[in-house]
């Protein structure tokens, strides 16, 4: 199946491009471009001129269009936040007001009754954000209908940047869908009362993850809507295993990475740590990861535990020197976790790079992550926050250097079966194909 008009697009609506913690999406874009799609980035934000670039954020074929910057909404009045920022898209909403009265007034409507229906509670004021994403959804939309090339919409993260995107569709009568990931979906503040459920029915389709997480979309709607897994896929000609052994036999070290949040279980892996050194175990844990809300925990468990010889902590590094730190270890671990508010991981890319690279990796029964992982097989699983569980799976890879060997080539064997971003980036392209052939469908 071909795209009917080889010059239409498939526009990607975010809140960030590009991300150094989200290069599944870059490497997805650049795979389905090369795939022959025709993709148009839009990013609420642009990326601090600080931040570190995965050379897969480059070769796009097309520029990346960023919206107008904003101040922060938190905090302020809505009339003071409107005063310093309302110019800015107004021209846009001028020329959506004057080419489609209609769909404007129905969508401005539409996002009044949102900013009263989903308030935390009764007697609370309006929900604001909804205002400054029509604003936002408002300059998207105008630059779409200008072109005349979009014929499809697709929003990354199924809370602040699918709801501008059902704006837009609404908007420009273009259909839209989304990929659904983790927090997004089970955080109830992210997408209150029915709205998630709402966006699911609205959409075209909706891609997630992980097997787990699309049984649970599934029943949000009784079944009625497409929910496709779609696992994020890997290049395995760059994720691809070293000759020799890995890592030092003297001082083997232990590998995690991933951001500094409470869902990672980066706390059981340092009490973890401090088990196996009572056990006599010699070794170096490093953590990568971008600074988060637990970065100041975790330094001082480590150093309340006595283990700043045996733990480093660093800042996150690009795709590319990740691969670097990929190669000099010899276990990789991620204690992944379901947190008191919903949140949890659904299969996390660095555990599928690691098993790429033929690294023997250790994590938690939960979520999406045993669809990744069979336990004694391809990787070894223990129970959530179980410190003791954790440092004997350490402890068995440590000691035998056969497990490892063992361990590590059964995991590339899985990933190349059935991560491959050759595999699963054909069954995303299939759908916005079918969507473009498709048509509009307000």
């Amino acid at each position: 199946m071909s795209i009917k008009n080889d010059q239409t697009e498939i526009a990607y609506i975010m809140k960030e491009y590009p991300r150094l913690s989200e290069t599944f999406i870059m490497n997805e874009i650049s795979l389905l471009e090369n795939m022959g799609l025709n993709i148009q980035v839009f990013s609420v934000k642009k990326p601090s001129t600080s931040s570190k670039q995965h050379s897969t954020s480059r070769p796009l074929r097309s520029e990346v269009t960023y919206l107008p910057s904003v101040t922060s909404l938190s905090g302020s009045s809505l009339l003071g936040w409107l005063w310093v920022n309302l110019s800015k898209f107004t021209q846009s909403h001028f020329y959506l007001l004057r080419r489609r009265p209609w769909a404007y007034l129905s969508t401005w409507l539409q996002v009044v009754q949102m900013t009263v229906r989903y308030r935390s509670g009764f007697f609370d004021k309006p929900k604001k954000t909804f205002i400054k994403e029509f604003l936002q959804a408002g300059y998207i939309a105008s630059q779409i209908l200008t072109s005349g090339r979009i014929g499809h919409l697709h929003g990354h993260f199924c809370h602040g940047s699918t709801t501008i995107t059902m704006f837009v569709s609404q908007l420009t009568n273009i259909s839209f869908s989304f990929t659904a990931h983790a927090k997004d979906i089970y955080l109830s503040k992210l997408n209150p009362g029915d709205l998630l459920k709402r966006k699911i029915k609205k959409s075209r389709f909706v891609a997630t993850c992980t097997g787990a997480n699309q049984a649970y979309l599934s029943k949000l709607c009784q079944g009625n809507q497409a929910v496709h897994t779609i696992y994020h896929g890997l290049d395995l000609r760059v994720f691809k295993p070293i000759e020799g052994n890995r890592g030092s036999q003297e001082r083997p070290i232990i590998l995690s990475v991933g951001r500094f949040v409470e869902k990672k279980g980066f706390v059981y892996l340092v009490k973890a740590c401090r088990a196996l050194k009572d056990r006599g175990y010699n070794f170096q844990c490093r953590i990568v990861g971008e600074p988060d809300e637990q970065t100041e925990v975790i330094k001082k468990l480590i150093q309340d535990l006595g283990l700043k010889e045996n733990i480093l902590i660093t800042d996150g590094v690009t795709q590319e020197a990740l691969r670097k730190i990929y190669n000099e270890c010899t276990v990789f671990v991620l204690p992944c976790q379901i947190v008191d508010n919903g949140d949890r991981d659904g299969i996390p890319n660095v555990l599928v790079e690691a098993m790429a690279m033929e690294i023997p990796v250790i994590s938690t029964s939960i979520s999406g992550i045993p669809e990744l992982i069979d336990d004694g097989i391809d990787g070894l699983l223990v129970p959530q926050k179980d410190v003791k569980a954790l440092a004997d799976a350490l402890e068995k890879t440590l000691k035998d250097p056969v497990v490892r060997v063992k361990l590590g080539q059964a995991a590339r064997e899985k990933v190349s079966a059935r991560f491959n971003s050759n595999k699963t980036n054909i069954a995303l392209k299939d759908l916005f194909v079918s969507c473009v052939e498709r048509g509009n469908h307000f």
